[in-house]
């Protein structure tokens, strides 16, 4: 695919500076008639598309964000991203931002979104939910020069610290490490690990919190804790069967610290009162329940977000051209909501 003509294509072509594009584009009256003429030959030459969306946000002036509406896959951990976006248009609202939602039923169909949106100058710019490794939806808008900021890292490809890739995250690594340690300091020494198929960079991330703290301990060989792990899909049934195979093992096992409270909620409907588990996202399924679980900040997130977007209080997307990684990236630490849990109808025992 051929590389969408810039400004400074226009400028050489024109034979002016990028200045004096811009000129033309923002305050043509400051320009003389002729070398108008000339810029402007030059733009319907190249094809040239001025960038008004990138334009109105760094002056924040005018400002609609695109962001696509998820289907609840899952009614506990799926609630997540809803408490996202609700976070974020709150955040939005208070900066005079709005936020549009649509809806795509693939990657692939949300890109088509995004040139759909952005040729109709609909919005500004993008945000970005549910990363994943080789995730095409953040190549196409950094080569299409749109504004966006993603709710994840880029998991699996070479712009951890792109400019052009701004991203805020939670760190799952350290909120699975200090679920762990709060179940090996409430007394259990075999703490288990079920979290989802690998790879998934935010499953991934989790597990190794996991595994830190244990090895932390240095009481079980690395053979001892690969034996203590499972994995399934983000399902309470799956979760389930996940643990009662593992139990099947002989492996013994004193507590789990789970990738979601949906894996949670599946293992305490399979061992009761039993084990000590710990959830992760802390749904109010897991506040119903009484189920310790991490918290993710999720007014931070949106708040980093529209901080990363905007840039430096709204007057330009700071992250585009600096060096300071705090202002492509922003990693949020989440933390333990410790609870004393209520009993389970249903539960084995």
């Amino acid at each position: 695919m051929s590389p969408l003509p810039t400004v400074l294509d226009v400028g050489r072509v024109a034979g002016v500076s990028r200045q004096t594009v811009s000129n033309v584009l923002n305050s043509p009256e400051l320009v003389r008639p002729a070398t108008r003429e000339k810029v402007e030959a030059a733009i319907a030459e190249l094809g040239y598309r001025p960038h008004a969306s990138a334009r109105r946000l760094r002056t924040q002036k005018s400002s609609t964000l695109g962001i696509r509406l998820d289907p609840m896959t899952n009614g506990i951990s799926g609630s997540l991203l809803d408490r996202f976006l609700h976070a974020l248009t709150e955040q939005a609202d208070r900066r005079g931002l709005r936020v549009m939602l649509f809806t795509a039923t693939d990657p692939d169909d949300e890109i088509r979104q995004f040139a759909r949106l952005r040729d109709g100058a609909d919005v500004d710019g993008f945000v970005l939910t549910a990363t994943f490794h080789e995730d095409p939806r953040t190549e196409w808008l950094i080569e299409h020069d749109v504004p966006f900021v993603t709710f994840g890292r880029p998991w699996g490809i070479d712009d951890m610290n792109d400019p052009r890739h701004l991203w805020v995250d939670v760190d799952g690594h350290s909120g699975l490490r200090d679920a762990t340690r709060h179940l090996l300091a409430s007394g259990a020494e075999n703490v288990a690990y079920l979290g989802w198929p690998s790879p998934s960079g935010t499953g991934d991330d989790r597990r190794r919190g996991w595994r830190e703290a244990m090895e932390a301990r240095g009481v079980l060989s690395a053979a001892q804790l690969d034996a203590l792990q499972a994995e399934t899909i983000d399902d309470v049934q799956g979760a389930r069967d996940a643990i009662r195979s593992l139990i099947a093992t002989g492996v013994r096992i004193d507590a789990v610290a789970c990738a979601s409270d949906s894996l949670a909620l599946g293992v305490l409907l399979e061992v009761g009162p039993t084990i000590a588990v710990v959830g992760y996202d802390n749904t109010p399924v897991a506040g119903a329940i009484g189920l310790s679980s991490i918290e993710q900040p999720l007014d931070e997130v949106a708040a980093g977000a529209l901080d990363l977007l905007l840039g430096d209080g709204g007057r330009g997307i700071v992250g585009w051209t600096s060096s300071s990684a705090d202002t492509r990236h922003r990693l949020v630490t989440p933390h333990l909501v410790p609870r004393e849990r209520t009993a389970i109808a249903g539960a084995a025992g």
